[in-house]
């Protein structure tokens, strides 16, 4: 490769890092695990190795038997030297469907499940509280008309207000804040 194309690819590469910030740790978080799941893959070889020859043990196979040892020991020292630049945070209860032979998609499934029932009980609740409010309007406005006339006005030019202010600082009607993005 010629200097033009060196500084060419510099080029390239500090573009790249300049245009996806938070991308570029995303990447950087993805390659790092790789390594540290090619050195898992790598240590179950070794250990696998490592079984073959103890279950096939005799004096002549010792030297064999050091070095695999001595190759396990690097792996094992490699992979936690690699997993430090991991951060990844396992529900214990994951670890414990591992530990009992189960499936650790169970949690995962158990626990979508139990969030649409929460979902439905609140869903509900907000129904409940929707048909008791429209009830109450409704009996209210055959008790008192003119009251509910004017909380109906002040509701909904309290509403415009909110909406006008909503828009004034970039805040969506959920109360959600609009993300702007830069070019």
């Amino acid at each position: 490769m010629d200097p033009s194309q060196n500084n060419t690819a510099a080029a390239a590469a500090a573009a790249a890092s300049s245009n996806g910030g938070s991308n570029e740790g995303d990447m950087e978080a993805k390659r790092s695990l790789g390594r540290v799941t090619d050195s898992i893959k790598k240590t179950l070889g070794l250990l696998h190795m490592l079984h073959l020859t103890v279950s096939s043990y005799n004096v002549s196979s010792q030297l064999i038997l050091l070095q695999r040892l001595n190759a396990l020991v690097t792996e094992l020292d490699n992979m936690k030297r690699l997993a430090g630049d991991c951060d990844i945070q396992v529900p214990m209860e994951v670890v414990n469907l591992i530990d009992d032979g189960k499936n650790p998609d169970e949690f995962t499934k158990d626990v979508l499940n139990s969030c649409i029932a929460r979902n439905q009980i609140t869903k509900g609740k907000t129904d409940a509280f929707k048909s008791m409010r429209k009830h109450l309007l409704e009996e209210l406005e055959q008790a008192f008309p003119d009251e509910v006339e004017a909380y109906r006005g002040a509701r909904a030019s309290s509403a415009a207000e909110t909406k006008r202010l909503a828009q004034m600082q970039s805040v969506l009607p959920n109360g959600d804040m609009k993300v702007k993005t830069e070019h």
